[in-house]
């Protein structure tokens, strides 16, 4: 069984903000490392374990000190930012995130066709934006998300695959692509998650 190995949140106003916490009203994102995941049990590409391991990701101390995702889930879930359409999800090539958010959302398998996917996909996070899918209609970006990030002049804060830096990355890429190719207006390109329905026109609406 695969596990959740880190989670990163960024959230942001309809303009791109970012919330201010604490007395210097700093920004703020969010990184979550869970504890499951075993790196001498559990099945894993070696080449993506030891890039989270070059990026910094300390699995012992996950397994010791990592938030549990069975709760994290029953927090998600009474926070308000699921099942809900007035909360709009940006991510970037996000199909194998989503499926492990719904694996312990549900508590249950994914189901065995793109189509029940999509379903949960759509009563649990309404509206979704993938930038990879987006990028498909700006013939100047390409590549992963440090290349995009490159090319529209946004600032990484933190380390690269870390994903409390990759969200936040993502956040402000989003805007800025929003703006500059979109005139401010992606409402018909939501609902496609890149390399799961793009091609073959399966969507969550």
């Amino acid at each position: 069984m695969l596990h959740l190995i880190q989670l990163g949140l960024t959230f942001s106003g309809p303009t791109g903000e970012l919330p201010a916490l604490g007395a210097g009203r700093r920004r703020c994102v969010w990184q979550f490392n869970f504890r499951e995941f075993d790196d001498e049990r559990d099945i894993f590409a070696t080449d993506s374990i030891e890039l989270l391991r070059h990026s910094g990701i300390d699995f012992r101390r996950n397994a010791e000190r990592g938030v549990d995702a069975r709760r994290f889930a029953e927090l998600l879930m009474s926070s308000g930012v699921v099942l809900n359409d007035a909360v709009y999800w940006v991510t970037f090539h996000a199909g194998y995130d989503f499926g492990y958010l719904l694996k312990i959302l549900t508590c249950n398998s994914l189901p065995d066709t793109q189509a029940g996917f999509f379903k949960l996909m759509k009563i649990y996070f309404p509206t979704v934006y993938d930038i990879k899918h987006l990028m498909k209609f700006c013939n100047s970006l390409h590549g992963g998300l440090n290349k995009l990030a490159e090319l529209l002049d946004v600032e990484r804060v933190g380390e690269s695959h870390q994903a409390g830096s990759d969200s936040l990355v993502t956040s402000c890429a989003f805007w800025k692509l929003k703006d500059s190719f979109f005139a401010g207006s992606t409402e018909k390109y939501a609902g496609v998650l890149y390399g799961l329905n793009a091609e073959n026109g399966v969507s969550a609406h």
